[in-house]
């Protein structure tokens, strides 16, 4: 079963790789000026080469601003930075100022191809006059150790920010923006993916205050204002989402000889809970107590989120996998993994989890709790103990997460 899940983990990758998605989209418009470019997100690397690659001498330059580890070699006429992620560092302001400068130099003859992937609200900011850098690393910091989502947290960044909100797309004016975005947010909501540099913000000041008290967030003494409700000189397509994810999921699961089930794109709660409610739906299926009959796999797509109440090490795929464990232990012929397909899960060098059901008694002989590793937040170490991480390194793309139930 174990290598059952490895080629579907493969081929799922391999499918939602951004290259031909931005190739189509590139066919399907007609450029008009001087073509520049700039590529933000874990993405960014993949998505430039593949319009590098099409555009040939049409690409007058281009910048890209990715996270640590992901450009995979330097690209002709483009200039390439790495930055932090979760948190934005001074790699990120530096490289997001030179993407300002260039931005800011387009005239109407000009035409900019801005190529968006998740992960572009940590990796592409600089803040407003009257904040710093580390008002924002304080705010982001707050925020991912109280479990927000990405929505919630994106609110009220990008009224910190100079480029969010559409206001990036608003400093390339009169030039026209030509945005391509691969989405890694649930109902792909372009004014949160990536904080929306491109794109008109939906939410209000009310909605961000509501926020910070939800969370108790302790903001910087600024003004906040509001963010631009317009933005007139942008065409944005999306090329691909946790849909096409799940959907790949499902492809594959069918020709290894499994009957597919897509039980939802839009997972979004604790990994622990995500974790617990998926091990009870294979045990029930294991059980005969199901209408869904085995050998099936169970597919859900998502993002969930993590509480930080401990000092472990580990990543939102992998707690889930870790939580589904103990909910499926002794049950035969049962795997359920979990996977980021950026390949970068959390603060960690795995893109997920894998367990079955044998994996809480391995952590059992080896004296190690699955509740305590969980109270820890150390899942990403208790995986490791039983061989239980799936490392994939950085992937070329940023679709959101799956999770996967095998069952035969």
């Amino acid at each position: 079963m174990k290598t059952t899940a490895i080629k579907m983990i493969k081929t799922i990758l391999e499918e939602n790789m951004p290259t031909q998605a931005v190739e189509n989209a590139l066919k399907n418009h007609q450029f008009k000026g001087n073509i520049h470019m700039v590529a933000i997100g874990k993405a960014a690397w993949t998505m430039a080469k593949a319009a590098s690659d099409y555009l040939g001498d049409k690409l007058v330059k281009g910048i890209v601003v990715t996270k640590y580890d992901h450009s995979q070699g330097s690209l002709p006429g483009i200039e390439i930075y790495e930055a932090g992620h979760p948190v934005s560092d001074e790699n990120t302001v530096l490289a997001t100022d030179k993407c300002i400068e260039l931005a800011q130099s387009l005239t109407a003859d000009d035409e900019l191809l801005f190529l968006v992937s998740g992960g572009g609200s940590a990796l592409f900011e600089s803040p407003l006059p009257g904040l710093n850098l580390e008002d924002i690393q304080d705010v982001t910091s707050q925020f991912l150790a109280k479990g927000a989502d990405i929505v919630e947290i994106n609110m009220v960044r990008k009224r910190l920010s100079k480029v969010k909100a559409g206001r990036f797309a608003q400093l390339a004016a009169p030039a026209r923006v030509f945005s391509i975005v691969l989405s890694d947010v649930l109902g792909d909501r372009l004014d949160s993916i990536a904080s929306g540099p491109a794109h008109a913000d939906s939410s209000t000041l009310e909605d961000a205050f509501k926020v910070i008290e939800k969370y108790k967030i302790k903001m910087p003494n600024i003004v906040i204002e509001e963010t631009p409700k317009y933005v007139d000189n942008v065409k944005t397509i999306i090329t691909g989402s946790v849909r096409t994810l799940c959907e790949s999921a499902a492809k594959t699961a069918k020709s290894l000889g499994y009957e597919p089930y897509i039980l939802s794109t839009t997972i979004n709660c604790e990994a622990k809970e995500a974790g617990r409610f998926l091990s009870s739906i294979a045990a029930d299926i294991q059980n005969g107590n199901s209408s869904i009959k085995k050998p099936c796999v169970i597919i859900a797509g998502g993002e969930t989120v993590v509480t930080i109440k401990g000092s472990g090490k580990g990543g939102r795929n992998q707690e889930l996998a870790l939580s589904a464990a103990k909910g499926i232990a002794g049950l035969d012929n049962i795997l359920i993994f979990s996977l980021g397909s950026d390949g970068t899960d959390g603060p960690t060098d795995a893109a997920g989890g894998i367990v079955d059901g044998q994996s809480y008694k391995q952590l059992k002989d080896l004296g190690l709790d699955i509740d305590e590793i969980l109270e820890n937040n150390d899942s990403y170490n208790g995986l490791k103990a039983i061989d239980g991480l799936i490392i994939t390194g950085p992937t070329g793309t940023n679709v959101n997460d799956v999770a996967v139930i095998i069952v035969s």
